[in-house]
């Protein structure tokens, strides 16, 4: 991008359609990937950002060629390292807007060491992770997030893996914004994508998104009209935990335990429900568990939404503080001293 066509770029007001490349997008017809990447066409020139200040950062995966298909500043870096190449450019230029891409093998797998520690650091960087609990790109092995007893090409017998939860991942790595939408809800997944771009901090939000070609409908109990509202809990800050197909299911708290309610029971009310508060870290975790395989019996609704919200400072603050105070007060840095160190020792 041209410094003539970066000014002309801060004095319009971008569209949808300004953020649209010539590049011909090379996924398979069908893919969840679509949805998302117009989402956030469509969400982005919402936010006011001049488009020279945007870049897109993505690994490697199906998901990464999302910079390809931007028209903003941007980088296809290397398998699991986005994080790391985000966190760089971010420290170096705080002014920008940083939107990491990456997927669940991507993030998780070789990724899964940068990923905790871009969380707990609080870069002011957003990660959108789209999750199809499959490796698409290399033809259908199974990732960290694929369920117990998948049959895929690499696990013919099926796996014999545990597989990560990556809203409790997140919690568990002090993330200060954690949330999780769909490829097929772009209302709910353009609502995330703002509320990602709002908080001042590292945004993590986790996207279902269907791989039609090697698992094709993985969320399609959370997705379909016939099932969605008996398997989602859409969660709002302040309001009381209900889905179902008339809102006639509840959940409420037995101490710390999470309970199933029926709504049509008159011994039931609603006043007595888990009200979801987006800053509590303990019942965001109890949440962040709702994990359940929908094919067991009395199993847990699927919760989407913000599950949890902390201000805390950012990682290239602090940095840039810490810079600029020594440089304030002292000038300029000795380098011969710092390489000295603070020991001296003599040897006899």
């Amino acid at each position: 991008m041209t410094e003539n066509t970066a000014l002309q770029n801060s004095e319009q007001k971008l569209t949808a359609k300004d953020l649209v490349t010539d590049q011909e997008v090379r996924w398979c017809p069908g893919c969840g990937d679509y949805s998302i990447l117009k989402q956030v066409q469509t969400v982005i020139p919402e936010l006011g950002i001049p488009r020279e200040n945007l870049v897109f950062v993505s690994g490697i995966g199906c998901s990464s060629r999302f910079p390809y298909y931007m028209e903003t500043y941007g980088m296809h870096s290397i398998h699991g390292r986005a994080t790391a190449i985000a966190s760089g450019l971010k420290a170096a230029r705080p002014e920008l807007s940083v939107w990491l891409v990456t997927g669940d093998g991507d993030a998780l797998s070789i990724g899964g060491n940068h990923f905790i520690h871009m969380l707990r650091r609080n870069f002011n960087v957003n990660i959108l992770l789209f999750n199809n609990q499959i490796y698409g790109l290399t033809k259908g092995q199974y990732s960290p997030t694929s369920e117990e007893g998948k049959i895929t090409k690499s696990t013919p017998m099926g796996s014999v893996d545990h597989p990560f939860n990556p809203i409790a991942l997140a919690m568990g790595a002090d993330g200060t914004f954690i949330a999780r939408s769909m490829d097929r809800d772009p209302v709910h997944l353009k609502d995330m994508l703002r509320r990602c771009h709002q908080h001042k901090g590292t945004s993590f939000l986790e996207i279902y998104q269907n791989c039609n070609v090697f698992n094709d409908g993985a969320f399609e109990i959370f997705t379909e009209k016939k099932t969605k509202k008996q398997e989602t809990l859409f969660v709002e800050n302040g309001k009381p935990l209900v889905f179902g197909a008339n809102n006639e299911k509840g959940v409420k708290l037995d101490g710390f335990t999470p309970v199933i309610v029926d709504l049509t029971d008159s011994s039931n009310s609603v006043n007595d429900l888990w009200v979801h508060d987006e800053r509590d870290r303990v019942k965001a975790g109890i949440l962040g568990r709702f994990f359940d395989n929908p094919a067991h019996e009395n199993h847990f609704p699927r919760p989407f939404g913000v599950f949890y919200v902390e201000d805390r400072f950012c990682y290239e603050d602090a940095l840039n503080e810490q810079i600029n105070s020594v440089l304030s007060s002292k000038g300029k840095g000795d380098l011969n001293k710092l390489l000295r160190g603070r020991e001296v020792w003599e040897i006899a």
